[in-house]
């Protein structure tokens, strides 16, 4: 049998690869228009997704994009700016203030590419008239720290904001939109990819509230005045500012996970894909794969081990202590303490973007003996769980998983190894 933790390691390699813009994005070009063409765009594959634009367009185009700091490429045609994820920034608000003049006065034979990817949220952050920039700064990490799923969060976003929600489509009207999209969240809905900056959202100014009451996130009188009134209330389907726009889902978590699956079955070994958008607390996601992985191991159900499950989506952590967080390493140390050291389970959990949580390390990789190896060092791995530290305890270890940036983000990437029972 393979090396479990090199399989693991090239099983990841390969759900980043097949989310590459440079490979995804071409197919979906449509023809050139009559008129003009505008490329705009946000998140963490944007920049990449520029190049990749360019280099098979066969017309004139011009534009501006803004992604992560340290994921620009060089373009030439295609105007590539930075601002940062994921509390957003003044470079941010500036960039959006840019593109929105960008496209106006546009006409009809003039067609708009958008391309979005995970992270626009937080790199296209323009507050409605009233908002201040330090007042979405503050929301964005009370939202990070409450627990709130990727929709809920969201779904805030989008009713506070003048370039989310369908506005930014609406302000290129009556030009054809494309929008291109990289997705990063359980279900793949466009409304939740960058907030749908060109998607028609369904949602109203009284489910954000009821979202920020629900994790009791306090919001100043400008904020709570624009959800009461309505009058952050996004563009709802039918709007026809949106008439003949197009959205095309270029790269899903989906095809990333059944791009590792095929580098794992070629190394001989069964795979069985779990679910491309599973959701919860990281540290109960981590209990629950560890009764399944167990199960697996000692009663050979429901699959039958040597074998490997996959799983992706996006989960949340509840930040209660002052460690080095990130929901992969979270998942990943929960695990670990579930399973105490279970003999034939490893496992690795990483976000594709390359960076989990705030750190620039994209995950890491557990052992059997992960846990003896802590103990040894004078490391309690409950008490690190508990302090959020998942990124100090495997970094201690040197497990942890650095990629640098990927230039591309299909969420996160989860798989465990069980290996069969030594024969006696």
């Amino acid at each position: 049998m393979p090396d479990p933790r090199a399989l693991l390691r090239q099983m990841f390699d390969a759900a980043v690869s097949a989310a590459q813009p440079r490979d995804c994005l071409p197919p979906h070009l449509p023809a050139a228009p009559r008129g003009r063409t505008i490329v705009i765009g946000a998140g963490k594959a944007s920049a990449e997704m520029a190049r990749a634009l360019e280099q098979h367009w066969p017309g004139e185009l011009a534009g501006l994009v803004v992604t992560r700091y340290g994921y620009a490429v060089p373009c030439e045609r295609i105007e590539i700016v930075e601002a940062a994820h994921p509390v957003p920034d003044q470079a941010g608000m500036t960039a959006a203030r840019r593109i929105l003049a960008l496209v106006q006065g546009l006409r009809a034979d003039d067609l708009v590419i958008c391309l979005i990817s995970g992270g626009g949220s937080s790199l296209l952050a323009l507050p409605l008239d009233g908002v201040t920039l330090a007042d979405k700064q503050d929301l964005n990490r009370a939202l990070l720290k409450s627990g709130a799923t990727i929709g809920e969060m969201n779904c805030v976003r989008r009713h506070l904001s003048a370039v989310k929600g369908g506005r930014l489509a609406a302000a290129c009207h009556p030009a054809r939109v494309l929008t291109l999209l990289i997705s990063d969240v359980p279900g793949d809905d466009p409304a939740d990819i960058a907030s749908g900056p060109t998607s028609a959202d369904p949602s109203t100014c009284a489910d954000a509230l009821d979202i920020l009451q629900r994790y009791a996130i306090g919001v100043p009188p400008a904020i709570r005045t624009l959800l009461e009134t309505g009058a952050g209330e996004s563009l709802k389907p039918g709007d026809a500012r949106l008439a003949g726009n197009a959205i095309r889902m270029i790269a899903t978590p989906q095809m990333a996970l059944e791009a590792a699956a095929a580098v794992a079955r070629a190394a001989g070994v069964p795979v069985h894909i779990l679910g491309d958008s599973i959701e919860g607390e990281a540290r109960e996601v981590g209990i629950v794969m560890a009764g399944i992985a167990r199960q697996v191991r000692t009663h050979h159900q429901p699959f039958t081990p040597p074998c490997i499950v996959l799983s992706g989506g996006e989960t949340t952590v509840t930040v209660r202590g002052d460690g080095q967080g990130g929901r992969n390493v979270e998942f990943l140390l929960s695990l670990g303490v579930a399973l105490n050291g279970l003999a034939g389970v490893h496992a690795i959990a990483c976000d594709t973007d390359g960076v989990d949580g705030q750190a620039d390390i994209a995950g890491a990789l557990l052992a059997p003996d992960t846990l003896a190896r802590a103990w040894a060092l004078g490391i309690k791995p409950r008490a690190s769980l508990a302090n959020n530290d998942g990124h100090g305890f495997f970094q201690a270890l040197g497990d942890s998983v650095v990629c640098g940036p990927t230039l591309t983000n299909v969420n996160d990437f989860r798989a465990i190894y069980i290996d069969a029972d030594p024969v006696a």
